[in-house]
């Protein structure tokens, strides 16, 4: 299935079209939808497609000539000598043909035979203002890619002509998987599964969400109960510690010194481990709305399936590789519904960012975010789920609510105290609820100005209420 990716495969198309040398780089982790794209990409046009393997520097010269042997119209097919001969022929092949050539995987390519990249570099040098080829390096090793292929040191470096990094899918483009499901299994199945797209792939719409956590997590034999593990394994060489960091930080310790603590890890070796997983995606840093110090960051995952795996299955593998995945499950469950409660907060977020390029947000608000601190007056501590201002006058406070029972009115006052906090004149209130309100809060909302009360319904209306178009079924790698 061909989904959400036409931001990029415009870009593509674009390039092509120019009927010039082109170097592009694709970035991204395994399964996220790379091989797709190209695939996709190349349907109409003449290219060659080799997908380099982890093997040695032969059995991928010896693959890359039986590629370029499909290739129609390019008679010099035979098995090549040398990487330089091989890629020298189709470089003055390029000098009068328009062509696109993809080396999928080229970190194991470059593994194999290291020089890959100066040689590429040379010949890119000498044909590139003749050239008619459109060249395509895509790699699923993010830091490798980025050390090795775009940082300043690489042979490469100034020769790429654009990048593009394919994300996990947004909620709204992740419910083309979901048909047939609930609502409220569609946010769950989300926070679970994130946005990669042969992880949603696996899910079976017509189960249940515990039937398919049991089968695709807590089943010894599915990729998935290792999946994380296996990545994470690609692209740091310290796993045990980078291992350590990302299931502290899914356990709740989210400050430096607490993650440093749990993981007995001195700070400044916490500190680097963080920064890396961090330029790797999976962490990010969070700041109190509107505050540029680093005074008070947080650290959260970044993937909901990271999420997800570090929080439950290390903790149950005993259970999991005694083949009791119902046990597991049992363990689980009591404690889902706060592990998807900020997950929902992120699909709350993107209904206001929808709402905004619909211009049917009550105001054009340039950023959001998560606000916490210390009210003046009580010295208590205070969080509101979501700010977003539109200037110093205009600003929005939503709180977010992922629980069995209908909001009332109590978290509406406290959200309106909580605002007072700020000196904006105008402010519009947002309460999201996944199982609705009390008839109190809705009629305190008709009284007071500038109320939404949004339901878990209503959210999924505007989501799939879109000009969004799947493409056509494809593969996903």
């Amino acid at each position: 299935m061909f989904i959400a990716r036409e931001k990029e495969l415009n870009v593509l198309e674009d390039l092509y079209e120019d009927n010039k040398f082109e170097i592009v780089i694709l970035t991204g982790r395994k399964r996220i939808g790379k091989s797709t794209l190209l695939s996709k990409f190349m349907k109409d046009k003449p290219g060659i497609f080799f997908n380099a393997v982890e093997g040695n520097e032969t059995l991928n010269l010896e693959l890359l000539s039986g590629a370029i042997a499909e290739f129609e119209g390019f008679e010099n097919s035979l098995s090549f000598s040398s990487y330089l001969e091989t890629l020298e022929n189709l470089f003055k092949f390029s000098l009068n043909e328009h062509f696109v050539f993809v080396i999928d995987e080229y970190p194991y390519l470059a593994t194999a035979y290291k020089p890959i990249s100066s040689l590429l570099q040379m010949l890119i040098d000498k044909y590139k203002d003749r050239s008619k080829m459109m060249l395509i390096l895509s790699g699923s090793s993010i830091s490798f890619m980025e050390k090795e292929v775009v940082a300043y040191k690489a042979p490469l470096f100034g020769r790429k002509t654009a990048q593009l990094k394919l994300e996990p899918l947004s909620f709204k483009e992740s419910l083309a998987y979901f048909n047939n499901t609930n609502n409220r299994d569609k946010v769950t199945f989300y926070a679970i599964y994130g946005g990669t797209p042969y992880y949603l792939s696996q899910i079976d719409p017509e189960a249940s969400v515990k039937e398919n956590v049991k089968r695709t997590f807590l089943n010894g034999s599915s990729f998935l109960s290792e999946e994380p593990r296996n990545l994470l394994k690609q692209e740091v060489s310290e796993l045990s510690s980078y291992y350590s960091v990302l299931a502290a930080i899914a356990g709740g310790a989210t400050k430096l010194s607490e993650i440093a603590s749990k993981v007995k890890l001195n700070s400044s070796s916490c500190a680097k481990i963080t920064k890396n997983l961090i330029g790797l995606g999976l962490v990010f840093k969070e700041h109190p709305y509107g505050e540029k110090t680093n005074k008070r960051t947080l650290y959260k995952l970044n993937d909901n399936i990271f999420k997800f795996w570090f929080r439950f299955i290390p903790s149950n593998l005993p259970l999991i590789t005694r083949e009791l995945p119902e046990k597991a499950f049992d363990r689980i469950e009591p404690f889902l519904n706060e592990y998807v409660g900020p997950i929902f907060e992120d699909i709350a977020k993107e209904y206001l960012w929808k709402l905004l390029a619909r211009d049917k947000a009550p105001i054009s608000f340039y950023s959001l975010g998560r606000w916490w601190g210390t009210d003046p007056k009580t010295k208590s501590q205070v969080e509101i789920d979501i700010v977003g201002e539109a200037d110093k006058e205009n600003a929005l406070f939503a709180e977010v609510k992922w629980t069995g029972e209908k909001v009332g009115v109590k978290v509406l006052k406290d959200l309106i105290e909580k605002s007072r906090l700020f000196p904006h004149l105008i402010k519009h209130y947002y309460v999201f609820s996944k199982s609705g309100f009390t008839p109190e809060a809705i009629d305190l909302a008709s009284e007071v100005p500038n109320v939404h009360l949004v339901t878990l319904e209503e959210m999924i209306n505007v989501f799939e209420d879109s000009d969004f178009k799947n493409g056509s079924d494809d593969k996903i790698d």
